[in-house]
């Protein structure tokens, strides 16, 4: 590993150039996969980052290199101040996209073309209602659903986001693609990962290589077109010949993509993350608070960020809960 000048650029000279910023940690799904049962322990409201801090936080970031911000929860449209939010990042020289579960985004429609937030991440595991119902543990799937076909007329870049997982929703990986076919949406699968109290273990995985299976055993050959993926791109790839859309994997379990790794996270909290699967965050919005330089703590915290998945380089431990444990629940990390 070497020392760089640049703050954002690590020991493996990777360049990040895309911030993920968490505004809050709660959310009005409980989605298995991301909360546990018995629900979190909700940070006091005082320390989580007002919507001025997010601002002068993420101007630090932009001004030492981030092109895009993504900003996730929670669930980021519960935030009373979201507008403001908007507001205040869309003035910045960068890219602002969102990731959601759709609940109530019908009623931010005008504030997101106002501020030119045009990709939407929406989250949605299955196409059956009471199935929906099962993971998020809410009856919502209309709701979601009808956002979706609204966000698609309204003219935005949409991409849908399901988590797979064995014997619950790997039935409706088809059903899924076939979605696309007059939808000009993108539809990502995403392997089942490891975090606090979501009971993670590899029976439940559906990986990169099943989904390939199920997709070329239904499709013919000539059907299926492998795309050109985006520099730094987490998802490989395809479309169906003669669909609107595309569909894609994101093999975070069984296929890492972290050599082009340009992702960091910032926690609704102040806490930076320099990798998804990292136990270790470093304290910017303290110091921040305190009127201190925090260009030195993000540095550090570029620098110590592993080749691999947070240092769990191996399925093996992977499978460790001993590691992965000691890592937050996905809620209060942002997607």
């Amino acid at each position: 590993m070497t020392k760089n000048k640049n703050i954002l650029t690590d020991g493996f000279n990777r360049k990040h150039t895309y911030l993920r910023i968490s505004l809050i940690e709660r959310c009005n799904l409980r989605c298995t996969y991301c909360m546990p049962a018995e629900g979190i322990s909700l940070t006091p409201r005082e320390h989580l980052m007002r919507y001025e801090e997010i601002y002068e936080i993420a101007k630090i970031f932009v001004d030492n290199g981030v092109n895009k911000i993504r900003l996730t929860g929670g669930e980021p449209f519960i935030r009373k101040d979201i507008s403001f939010i908007f507001e205040k990042l869309a003035s910045l020289n960068v890219e602002l996209a969102i990731t959601t579960n759709g609940v109530t985004i019908n009623r931010h429609i005008k504030t997101l073309k106002k501020n030119k937030i045009n990709n939407i991440n929406i989250s949605l595991d299955t196409l059956i209602a009471e199935k929906f119902k099962k993971i998020t543990r809410r009856d919502d799937f209309t709701k979601v659903y009808n956002n979706l076909l609204l966000l698609v007329n309204k003219g935005f870049t949409v991409k849908i986001n399901a988590v797979l997982i064995k014997d619950f929703n790997d039935n409706e990986i088809i059903d899924f693609i076939n979605l696309t076919k007059d939808l000009p949406v993108t539809f990502r699968f995403i392997e089942f990962m490891p975090f606090d109290g979501n009971k993670w273990n590899k029976n439940k995985l559906v990986s990169q290589k099943e989904i390939l299976t199920q997709v070329e055993k239904y499709f013919l050959k000539d059907q299926l077109i492998r795309l050109q993926d985006a520099p730094n791109d987490t998802s490989k790839n395809y479309k169906i010949k003669g669909y609107k859309g595309s569909f894609a994997i994101i093999s975070s379990v069984t296929n890492p993509f972290c050599d082009s790794c340009n992702r960091l996270r910032l926690t609704a909290d102040g806490k930076l993350k320099n990798c998804l699967f990292s136990s270790t965050e470093q304290d910017l919005l303290t110091a921040f608070r305190q009127g201190n330089d925090i260009t030195p703590i993000i540095q550090k915290a570029v620098q110590a960020k592993f080749k691999t998945r947070g240092g769990m380089d191996t399925l093996k431990k992977f499978q460790n809960e001993t590691l992965h444990g000691k890592n937050r629940s996905m809620i209060t990390i942002g997607g």
